[in-house]
């Protein structure tokens, strides 16, 4: 049976602790006030269109650009967490370039976490590990946060059991305060991940199916029309309970909408709808009749 991939952990530069590099803010440049106005707009306008592989990947050259003039741009370096997350989620196929998209990604987001300075406080004194030091996190770092511990999640998963248990602390912590802070955050993200996180879970390490259908429900009573929602209730918990009524029922569902019915996200809902198709033509790899 197949695993949802999970991601890796890169070295940034900074104060180490452990196995986790924290990174520091860089020293921030200067430019004329039209031309950061006028690469934002080009990023964005990019951003736009991300769902054309090439023009996310240019949106990322612009946004990195973005970052090197100011450092401290939460905006900004959370555009990079969730630009190289989707890379890796919605666009890149093979093993290899997943984890080096998601690798990417954790090394933004520990870019864009150091911004919190008592974050960065806590670590430097050397007695607190990420997991315990989130509690520092603000509203201001929930974007930063989900797609740091959605990244991470991936990557460490698609790695390997000892690292998913190596890394799990970390992420559900992260997710944890992502959920005290915003709990509706990205279509009910934190409600959609614990879904996907009580399923893929070992047995021993805590799986809880239904609890996962508990936080699918809920997602999806909150945000019916997010494609993702279906997708991983299909492909997570269908799957372990060998549900393939379910399994068809939801991802036909998600085919034939709308991508476009949340303007914003019809990218990500496009990716979506891609995941459901392969899943459904690897429906005999999951159930045993």
């Amino acid at each position: 049976m197949r695993h949802v991939p999970f991601l890796l952990l890169l070295a940034a530069c900074g104060k180490q602790v452990g196995s986790y590099e924290v990174a520091a803010p860089t020293a921030t440049a200067t430019a004329a006030p039209d031309a950061k106005t006028t690469l934002q707009a080009e990023a964005d306008g990019l951003w736009a269109e991300r769902g054309d592989k090439a023009k996310l990947q240019a949106a990322l050259v612009k946004y990195e650009q973005l970052y090197a003039l100011d450092a401290s741009n939460r905006e900004v370096a959370g555009k990079l967490v969730r630009g190289w997350y989707f890379l890796g989620d919605g666009h890149e196929t093979e093993k290899d370039a997943k984890l080096s998209a998601w690798s990417t990604a954790i090394e933004w987001g520990k870019k864009c976490l150091a911004i919190n300075p008592e974050f960065t406080a806590l670590l430097a004194k050397g007695d607190e590990d990420e997991a315990s030091a989130a509690r520092a996190f603000t509203k201001d770092d929930a974007p930063c946060l989900y797609w740091t511990s959605s990244a991470l999640g991936k990557w460490a998963k698609l790695t390997g059991i000892a690292t998913t248990l190596k890394h799990l602390p970390t992420v559900k912590a992260y997710m944890t305060r992502t959920a005290e802070l915003e709990p509706t955050y990205y279509y009910s993200g934190p409600d959609r991940y614990w879904g996907a996180y009580y399923a893929a879970l070992p047995s021993f390490a805590g799986q809880d199916l239904n609890k996962s259908k508990e936080y699918f429900d809920k997602a999806i009573a909150a945000q019916p029309s997010f494609l993702g929602h279906h997708v991983l209730l299909a492909e997570m918990w269908a799957t372990r309970t060998q549900n393939k009524e379910t399994f068809e029922k939801e991802l036909n569902w998600v085919l034939a909408q709308d991508p476009g019915a949340i303007p914003e996200v019809k990218p990500e809902m496009e990716a979506e709808q891609r995941k459901a198709k392969a899943l459904l033509a690897q429906e005999g790899d999951f159930f045993a009749n």
